[in-house]
């Protein structure tokens, strides 16, 4: 327990020694608490931000204002923005048309002109948060997605690279060019703008989908792995398809570094990397359905924080958040940052078993238990800023009651 005549000094400290860790993404002075507190702030399906499709700027820029504000009353320290959600772009871009999900139709600019990745660049760094450019490096096309595609949308500048599966297109990892062009459109942002990371999710290969019999639907990677063997890949298609996510989270990782050192890399895969790691945890196989090998990624240094979208109860009998979270731990053997997702928009959902507050509030205290520099994301900041039953008040009045300058950036 910290002596309340501290807190309000501690609470300055911290806003202050905030802004500078947010600007050079290093350590805060010594003797102020040191946690990463970020939340995803998703624009896919306008999820978080804007409320709707073709906002006036001045609104759509009102309610980042909003909900930037939340973030920092609350005393989080980082946002997780969704720059490109479907091959578009929240910014001004010449490779990937305007999103959607910004101005109603796909290609148009907002109205009066605006760039919102410079305004929210600008507005968080204000209040002292860092703000992270959150990629979906392989989806082309999101299922909600309405009006025809701009002219330089890849799936009509490229649609050799580009396959239909389910109501999605994706972006075939087995075919160079979308690599290429994921590749240059995250390094044009880390060259163009003031961001403090870059920051990719659980997207990899898509989630897999089944016919109307209840048959499971291949992903249609036929002519890219035919061409990989003709070319002298001798890999089974598994192991090439895995290959080819763990080349392209080297080649981000390193490129990124290469072009500016400073911006962390983070990645926030499926929290269950295989059933059965650690014993007794069932679940979804993200390694042989996704061919994401995320532990390979932590093992090797390919990030510079980790974050397992943790998003079961501590008590869960089958995917138990401290025994997970513990082998994550485990797997860290390059000394990155872990900082595991957390559910928070399932917070007094009644239809998933009802998520309390109290629930995140655990979490916390179970990932601060932990040696070493901790941290957590909150999917999302709008169940911050619309306080999810009460979760914002219950952060504040417990976990949150001190402010935390940011943890250093891992070695």
């Amino acid at each position: 327990m910290r002596c309340a005549s501290r807190q309000s000094a501690a609470a300055l400290c911290g806003v202050l020694l905030g802004w500078a860790a947010g600007r050079c993404g290093l350590a805060a002075a010594e003797g102020a608490d040191a946690e990463f507190r970020g939340a995803w702030l998703a624009t896919v399906a306008n999820i978080d931000w804007p409320s709707r499709p073709g906002l006036p700027s001045l609104q759509q820029q009102s309610e980042l204002r909003a909900l930037f504000d939340t973030a920092r009353d609350l005393g989080l320290n980082a946002i997780v923005f969704q720059v490109r959600p479907a091959a578009d772009a929240l910014y001004a871009s010449s490779l990937e048309p305007w999103s959607e999900y910004l101005t109603g139709a796909m290609g148009r600019p907002p109205a009066p002109f605006y760039d919102p990745l410079e305004f929210a660049v600008a507005e968080a760094h204000a209040r002292g948060l860092q703000l992270h450019a959150w990629f979906n490096p392989y989806r082309v096309r999101h299922a909600t997605a309405q009006g025809e595609a701009a002219a330089n949308h890849a799936s009509r500048a490229m649609p050799e690279a580009v396959r239909t599966y389910g109501k999605y297109l994706w972006f075939d990892p087995g075919e160079p060019a979308a690599v290429e062009r994921t590749l240059a459109v995250m390094l044009d942002v880390v060259r163009r703008y003031d961001v403090d990371g870059v920051h990719i999710d659980d997207y990899f290969y898509p989630y897999p989908i089944k016919d109307a019999e209840g048959r499971r639907v291949e992903f249609p990677d036929d002519a890219s792995y035919a061409r990989a063997v003709a070319a002298g890949e001798t890999l089974g298609r598994d192991d090439w398809r895995r290959q080819n996510v763990d080349r392209f989270v080297e080649r981000m990782y390193r490129s990124v570094k290469e072009a500016k050192p400073r911006v962390l890399v983070g990645i926030s895969p499926f929290g269950i990397w295989r059933p059965g790691h650690p014993e007794g945890v069932q679940g979804f196989d993200q390694h042989a359905e996704l061919y994401a090998d995320a532990r390979r990624w932590l093992r090797e240094g390919w990030v510079d924080y980790f974050s397992p979208q943790l998003y079961w109860k501590i008590d869960s009998p089958g995917q138990s958040f401290p025994r997970l979270l513990a082998w994550w731990d485990e797997q860290n053997v390059r000394g990155r940052r872990v900082w595991p997702g957390l559910y928070t928009s399932q917070v007094g959902n009644r239809e998933l078993n009802d998520w309390p507050a109290e629930e995140i509030v655990r979490q916390i205290g179970v990932v601060r238990g932990r040696p070493g520099d901790v941290g957590h994301i909150h999917f999302s900041l709008k169940a911050l800023h619309q306080n999810y039953g009460g979760i914002a008040d219950a952060l504040r009045d417990g976990p949150y009651a001190r402010r935390a300058a940011l943890p250093a950036a891992a070695p």
